[in-house]
């Protein structure tokens, strides 16, 4: 493994705190917005209790107004002009240096290959790095947070549904698309997962499939139910990371999650770690409370709660996609 000058930390590093979106546009969420302001508040709310800073963005006089009916006064609002609340894919992706400098890479977004374009998406990342005094540079390719997971060591974990598909880099390969991720993100090595889970809007975001909870660890869903939507989706992605050498975690899948006979990308693998609190989205399913317990096991050293996050998921993502932490500076070297 080669030792970059600079990493990105993993998530269960020590965090300064987390930005948060509030859901604001009744058009992403028909029927479900007040629901889905009071799961994201819940969310927020839990993250504070437990004694890290939240930074939860609204958009405008009466966004701001409810999301003030539903938090506590732990939590900080910042008024924002954001679209969506996906900020796991429009905020900055923080590195990190041995002198104690934390730089802030912004990358190309093109609303998840094209499909929602919304005022503010395209620059919230950038504003909020600089107002947070960080340094901000551009890479000149289109990216995703929540494509990505690393473990810490330059080990990376992404989907070729998503990161090949050609909304988003036409023209780069396989080849470049890992150089890209190591000069830009200090990844040195890529696990190439399949695809992600079945109508995903994301194209198959990583972070709803598979993460890594520790060193060379990667927590991954087995399916439950004979009508699991994504068992083959598990298996594959089971199979390609112990063949990479990776150590496979289980976490039970929620099962068939349907609306009005849509099969939803319902996945208990969008939890947030934060400093002191896993929060994992929870949909009404029988495999919740097993869902929860098999993630609070993948972390001893902190609380693990399950939260509601169906409404949420009716705009398209959970609580880690609405989520982007702040890595404490490092010690310098």
């Amino acid at each position: 493994m080669s030792n970059p000058t600079f990493l990105m930390p993993p998530e269960w590093a020590p965090q300064d705190w987390l930005w948060i979106g509030f859901p604001h546009d009744p058009v992403e969420w028909p029927d479900v917005l007040p629901r889905a302001q009071e799961q994201i508040a819940a969310f927020a709310n839990a993250v504070a209790e437990s004694g890290q800073e939240v930074r939860l963005l609204v958009r405008d006089d009466t966004n701001e107004a409810r999301a003030r009916e539903l938090v506590s006064g732990q939590v900080t609002l910042e008024r924002r002009v954001y679209g969506d609340i996906w900020l796991r894919d429009t905020g900055p992706l923080v590195v990190t240096d041995g002198t104690g400098t934390r730089i802030a890479r912004r990358f190309g977004f093109n609303g998840w290959g094209g499909k929602y374009l919304m005022e503010g998406d395209q620059a919230i990342g950038a504003e909020l790095a600089r107002d947070a005094g960080m340094d901000v540079t551009h890479a000149d390719w289109i990216l995703e947070g929540g494509a990505l997971d690393g473990d810490g060591t330059g080990l990376v974990a992404t989907t070729e549904q998503c990161l090949l598909n050609p909304n988003r880099n036409p023209t780069l390969s396989r080849t470049d698309l890992e150089t890209r991720l190591q000069r830009d993100l200090g990844y040195d090595r890529v696990l190439w997962l399949g695809d992600g889970l079945v109508n995903d809007h994301t194209d198959g975001h990583v972070d709803n499939l598979a993460r890594f909870v520790a060193r060379n660890t990667l927590a991954l869903p087995v399916a439950t139910g004979a009508n699991d939507p994504n068992a083959a989706i598990y298996a594959d992605a089971r199979a390609r990371a112990q063949a990479f050498g990776v150590t496979v975690r289980d976490v039970p899948s929620p099962g068939r999650i349907e609306t009005n006979g849509h099969v939803e990308p319902a996945s208990y693998m969008n939890f947030t770690v934060t400093s002191r609190l896993v929060v994992v989205p929870t949909f009404g399913s029988p495999h919740d409370e097993d869902g929860v317990a098999a993630i609070a096991a993948l972390f001893p050293d902190r609380d693990t709660v399950g939260l509601p996050g169906d409404a949420v998921l009716a705009g398209g993502g959970g609580f880690h996609c609405s989520s982007q932490q702040m890595p404490s500076a490092p010690h310098a070297a």
